[in-house]
């Protein structure tokens, strides 16, 4: 099968070149129930706050399905806390790379792949109806990735798309790394991807101003508040300060 690329999956095209053919076995039943055992427990270190732990499980449940995509993500999310982010980085990056996968996998195998992302919609439905107070922001990540593997399950035939909300944290985990220029690939691919995606353009107009960039700066703003997004007063004086 010829993959068709998007601009947002060749910016990460050279990035995942450690991900080699034998992620794109489906595991078998006993291994996947398994790796879904280890990511909840996870899923519980995170809620404690014991990301090492974390980062531990959401490993484990990795090395039992290489393709359990929320189990990248959240060990992506265990480093950011660690403060690893060039780790996070790569786990970021493992998850695009399992939803790609999975997404080839989707023309030969559309039952076992949709089983696969049916059992995670019931998981991630399952944590936000667990989480008595779930954060806006928590909230609006679990929903997108909702969304994101509904979408999955229609647009198998189209090409791979990589998802707003992976592109928005990994573009985190390089700003917080020190790679700005890496930072700012990410979220305009994560704007081009959602332009709903408030946090996105947020984090945009901060960096714009960051380096002195008025009027893009101003630009993000604009565009972060007709997402929705309350952009701190502190960021628009500064935006305004600028010469």
């Amino acid at each position: 099968m010829v993959r068709r690329f998007t601009r947002a999956w060749l910016v990460l095209l050279f990035l995942g070149s450690a991900w080699t053919a034998a992620a794109g076995q489906l595991a078998d039943e006993v291994s996947r129930q398994q790796a879904l055992a280890f990511y909840r427990a996870g899923q519980e270190f995170m809620s404690a706050e014991q990301f090492e732990k974390a980062a531990d499980s959401f490993g484990n449940a990795i090395q039992k399905d290489r393709l359990l995509v929320m189990a990248h993500y959240g060990l992506g999310q265990a480093h950011m806390n660690l403060k690893r982010f060039a780790s996070a980085g790569v786990a970021y990056r493992g998850c695009i790379g399992a939803m790609a996968t999975l997404h080839d996998l989707s023309t030969t195998h559309q039952f076992d792949v949709n089983r696969q992302r049916d059992e995670q919609i019931r998981e991630i439905r399952q944590e936000i109806a667990d989480v008595k107070e779930l954060s806006p922001l928590k909230r609006s990540v679990l929903e997108q990735r909702l969304r994101s593997l509904e979408q999955e399950k229609l647009d198998y035939a189209g090409p791979f798309r990589p998802p707003a909300f992976v592109l928005l944290a990994l573009g985190s985990a390089y700003f917080r790394g020190g790679d700005l220029t890496a930072a700012e690939l990410q979220w305009k691919a994560a704007v081009d991807a959602d332009r709903k995606l408030g946090e996105a353009h947020n984090n945009l107009a901060a960096l714009y101003a960051m380096s002195n960039r008025k009027t893009e700066a101003e630009a993000a703003v604009k565009a972060a508040e007709k997402a929705g997004f309350r952009v701190n007063p502190g960021l628009k004086n500064q935006i305004k300060a600028l010469r």
